[in-house]
């Protein structure tokens, strides 16, 4: 059996975050065994302690955003899957402000701190998750379809399609999370340019740029329209009439997309509470039914009398 694992001491990390676009500090801490994922707001009064649980999620927007006794954190899952594919059971996380730094919109900064400061395994034993029937989650009205097939191992195929001439239908797997770090971890958020305008009227990505996300170009704007979304997001001006990807950095794989739902899948998965055996199959996959997905997984776990994650061990954080 496998041993429980933490981190071998603290590290930080700091960033503007994604939506706020305030400076934010991160420390990961190792934390006791079986306590799970859990995130500490030290700029709030008292510091809450937010359990990184699938029930506790609340929003979905552009993101995975969760929220105890109303206290919330967001954009949590890029963090999230870099722990999980770390094969990191425990670990407390503080945070100074309500979401995460989005860094360079992946997992491999992440990745590469917890590498640098290496894992401690403690002296409980792993509890695994293990599908004794297919799981499936169907959302009819946007196309989406999750599957967990019973297996001895984990793995993620990802399929994504959309109506655009320069991102339509792309692929993507991972066959093991060792895997992670050097095919997946660098893999980058995008966003389509008709969806900047009105995500800016929601006040969300304030700190998004084009060097923490690819940006998908491929419905034609009149210039001054293109402009102005130009100098809403403090980015360079460019051609209205060029169609394509536009980033700072070019695209780390062609298929770098639904690679990136990779992350998002195992990043909300790891809401869970669970390392998981079996074969995920996500078709479309989005925080919303990412997170959908996950809440019928834990409904599996308590159905066959697996440790619920709300009843794992409490303890003080100092």
């Amino acid at each position: 059996m496998e041993k429980q694992r933490t981190l071998n001491k603290e590290f930080s990390l700091e960033g503007k975050g994604l939506h706020t676009g305030l400076d934010i500090h991160i420390t990961f801490r190792p934390a006791p065994v079986n306590s799970g994922y859990r995130i500490r707001r030290i700029d709030l009064p008292g510091k809450p302690v937010i359990r990184a649980n699938a029930e506790n999620v609340c929003s979905t927007e552009r993101g995975t955003v969760l929220s105890v006794d109303g206290v919330q954190v967001s954009t949590v899952e890029h963090a999230l899957a870099a722990l999980y594919a770390s094969g990191i059971d425990n670990c407390l996380m503080d945070v100074d402000a309500p979401e995460f730094p989005i860094l360079d919109g992946s997992s491999i900064l992440f990745m590469d701190k917890i590498v640098q400061t290496g894992i401690k395994e403690q002296s409980e034993e792993r509890v695994y998750y293990m599908a004794e029937e297919v799981i499936e989650y169907v959302d009819e009205a946007s196309g989406s379809h999750l599957i967990l097939l019973p297996a001895d191992e984990f793995k993620v195929q990802c399929q994504i399609s959309f109506d655009s001439a320069v991102l339509n239908v792309q692929s993507a797997h991972l066959n093991d999370l060792s895997d992670f770090h050097k095919e997946i971890a660098m893999c980058r958020t995008f966003v389509f340019v008709h969806e900047v305008k009105p995500l800016l009227k929601k006040g969300l990505i304030k700190g998004g740029d084009l060097d923490n996300a690819i940006v998908i170009y491929d419905r034609k704007l009149k210039q001054d329209e293109f402009d102005s979304l130009a100098d809403a997001m403090n980015v360079e001006r460019r051609d209205a009439d060029r169609l394509g990807y536009i980033m700072n950095l070019p695209l780390r794989y062609t298929n770098e997309p639904a690679r990136h739902k990779i992350i998002d899948v195992i990043g909300d998965l790891a809401l869970t509470g669970r390392f998981i055996k079996g074969i995920v199959i996500a078709i479309c996959p989005g925080h919303r039914v990412n997170n959908q997905f996950a809440r019928a997984i834990m409904d599996d776990m308590k159905k066959h009398h697996q440790l619920p994650v709300k009843e794992m061990v409490e303890y003080s954080v100092s």
